[in-house]
């Protein structure tokens, strides 16, 4: 179960920081030069990413933070409805995705075939990232904020540090 989730959640990140990447107001037009506009460029980062904690970094550390057991019930029967919703999704969005590239394929393609057929992908990575944001504010919202400043102390103690410019509301800014 774990696995399954983490294995979600990743998904879920990374489609999650594509969006972010094409609303975050990016140009549509490459950088000048071939050299430039083939260079592969790296994901940005998920600017929500330290405000939210992974469902797995919660239940796997339910008895350090003293999860009670209505906050583990409530927590497994959400993960349980994303996880369930978010495999529709994906299996809509692998549909739409073959369609796109159907569309997208041919040596004329038509404009308003393929933007339109593009809005129904983009309409499911929506779907997808709302319900991880839906998930992530429903469980935090179950911690205390004993439990939350204990799970974002477990993440500096991983991480090493908080990426610059995103520490924990609480604590002082270097």
């Amino acid at each position: 179960m774990k696995a399954m989730i983490a294995i979600v959640f990743a998904a879920v990140f990374l489609i999650a920081t594509v969006v972010t990447g094409q609303q975050q107001g990016q140009s549509p037009h490459p950088p000048n030069g071939p050299d430039l506009a083939n260079r592969p460029h790296p994901p940005n980062p998920d600017p929500l990413a330290h405000l939210m904690f992974p469902p797995d970094m919660i239940m796997g550390h339910m008895r350090e933070l003293g999860l009670t057991d209505e906050q583990k019930a409530f927590m497994r029967g959400e993960i349980q409805k994303t996880t369930a919703s978010f495999q529709e999704l994906q299996w809509k969005l692998q549909d739409q995705m073959e369609l796109l590239h159907e569309t997208m394929k041919s040596t004329s393609v038509n404009e308003q075939q393929a933007l339109a057929q593009l809005d129904k992908v983009l309409e499911i990575e929506r779907e997808i990232k709302r319900l991880h944001i839906g998930l992530a504010v429903r469980l935090k919202n179950r911690l205390t904020p004993e439990q939350q400043n204990q799970l974002h102390k477990m993440r500096m103690d991983h991480d090493g540090r908080m990426p610059s410019g995103t520490g924990h509301p609480e604590s002082p800014m270097e």
